[in-house]
């Protein structure tokens, strides 16, 4: 096979060039495991200072102990409480996600593209959402209820607006050479839109994704805490009630873990996305 062959064999694969490097295993894997061996003592090393301060030096009321939030999590996985609220909350985060990401990527994509349109709504959008989303609570009750449809729509909400600006500053801020370009090339709007202005804008929609899955599961779990009788937020709530401080730690221990395999989830659709980008460094 010729020099000529080889490149274009390189080159016809999507994604960025990647040129096979000889190295070792700590080379290759050394920064990752000390990130990660690091994080993990971090860890074992509050949790270990937390069990010896709690009730020796903090009152216990307060702050619980982690073997005693681990308990209370073996009892909610034996009794069912724990897969029970937990799978409805996930429902209400992940459906209110993809609401508010799709209508929020749309509308930032379409606004953003036509640029007197966009002027004239920017001040409105920056109103609505400087309103405080757990103030949309009660009137969301009135709508909708206190079902799961309320929380749904109350953390599709708080992902819409981030999802909506993130695109739209992606959209905006597409290079206009490229576009030039493409127009030199004798495209149209449409050749435009899908070839330059779409896969640039996907780094400020795969941002607007990442930085509204916290917000996701705040808007559910508020919903929940105003008004429920099931959920994770109503687990919270009922924990709260008895002083039952383990099971409130107990809760916020699930919702970490749900929002961090819903990020988790992101990265990966964000690194394959991506994939035209020049590597870093």
């Amino acid at each position: 096979m010729s020099s000529t062959d080889e490149l274009a064999s390189v080159t016809h694969d999507n994604g960025p060039v990647r040129v096979a490097i000889s190295r070792t295993w700590w080379q290759k894997h050394g920064t990752s495991t000390t990130v990660w061996s690091t994080r993990v003592a971090l860890i074992a090393l509050v949790l270990v200072l937390w069990e010896v301060a709690a009730d020796r030096w903090i009152d216990i009321t307060f702050i619980s102990k982690p073997s005693d939030i681990g308990s209370r999590l073996g009892e909610w996985i034996a009794d069912g409480t724990l897969w029970l609220h937990s799978w409805i909350t996930i429902q209400e985060i992940v459906y209110g996600f993809l609401l508010g990401a799709v209508t929020g990527a749309l509308a930032g994509f379409v606004l953003a593209s036509m640029t007197l349109v966009y002027r004239v709504l920017d001040p409105f959008v920056m109103a609505l959402y400087s309103i405080p989303k757990v103030a949309l609570a009660p009137l969301f009750i009135v709508w909708f209820g206190i079902d799961m449809h309320m929380k749904v729509l109350l953390a599709a909400a708080t992902v819409f607006f981030l999802v909506f600006l993130n695109t739209a500053a992606g959209v905006r801020d597409v290079d206009r050479g490229l576009v030039d370009a493409v127009r030199l090339m004798g495209g149209n709007r449409w050749h435009i839109a899908r070839k330059v202005v779409l896969p640039s804008s996907m780094t400020g929609l795969l941002t607007g994704l990442k930085v509204a899955i916290p917000y996701a599961l705040i808007g559910a779990v508020i919903g929940e805490l105003v008004a429920s009788n099931r959920g994770l937020g109503y687990l919270i709530n009922d924990a709260a009630a008895q002083f039952d401080t383990a099971g409130v730690f107990a809760t916020l221990v699930v919702l970490s873990i749900v929002a961090a395999l819903l990020n988790l989830l992101v990265g990966l659709l964000s690194k394959r996305v991506n994939r035209w980008k020049p590597i870093d460094g």
